[in-house]
């Protein structure tokens, strides 16, 4: 997973999937290899839409007040484990609203720019400004990722497998992408790319561990 997948989102992983219903309790990663087929020309195109920089460039909603509930879990702890001293706390939740606001500003200035991963769900259906502006945690924003994407955060340890003619047909091509998917496989998005490109062929394959 590359440094702007990391940051680009500001708060654990975890916690976008609290107000997600279909959500498990932790993230759980499952493997996937996805196999496009078709033209070269097709296949040339959909790499080149697809390549992106594995980030979704949230905008917290309002830093003061996470800032402020992050003093109070540190000095008080849900847990009911010992918290730290105000002046701890504080200055602890002030290094890491820091840290916020540096990966925020990194995975904003990569979109468009940066194409390291191979196949981005970002780059080929982006989320819409108004709803990077509501943050990650928004039932809406949850929605929007569900209904367009199936999964409600980046994919992970994307990598491209292969790629070349596929020597039984002429001027054809064959590339196979794998990636970690959270919780389930993206099926909404890889709809929509079916739909965008119809002579291609998506073969996507889950691996759920079985023998």
């Amino acid at each position: 997973m590359s440094d702007y997948a990391q940051g680009a989102r500001g708060i654990a992983p975890e916690a976008a999937t609290r107000n997600d219903p279909l959500a498990l309790t932790s993230t759980d990663w499952l493997r996937h290899n996805l196999i496009v087929t078709g033209s070269a020309d097709a296949v040339t195109s959909f790499r080149t839409a697809a390549s992106g920089a594995s980030a979704i460039p949230w905008v917290s909603p309002d830093l003061d007040l996470l800032e402020e509930d992050r003093v109070m879990a540190l000095v008080h702890p849900p847990d009911g484990s010992a918290g730290l001293s105000l002046a701890g706390a504080r200055a602890l939740a002030g290094q890491i609203r820091s840290a916020i606001e540096v990966n925020q500003q990194r995975a904003a200035a990569a979109i468009g720019r940066v194409r390291s991963c191979p196949f981005d769900l970002h780059a080929l259906l982006p989320v819409p400004d108004r709803i990077l502006h509501l943050g990650p945690d928004d039932p809406a924003s949850i929605a929007w990722l569900r209904t367009h994407w199936g999964v409600v955060q980046a994919l992970r340890h994307v990598r491209l497998k292969t790629g070349g003619d596929d020597r039984r047909l002429r001027r054809s091509a064959r590339v196979e992408f794998e990636f970690w998917s959270p919780d389930w496989t993206p099926w909404s998005a890889i709809q929509a790319v079916r739909r965008r490109w119809p002579a291609l062929v998506f073969d996507i394959r889950p691996d759920y561990g079985g023998e």
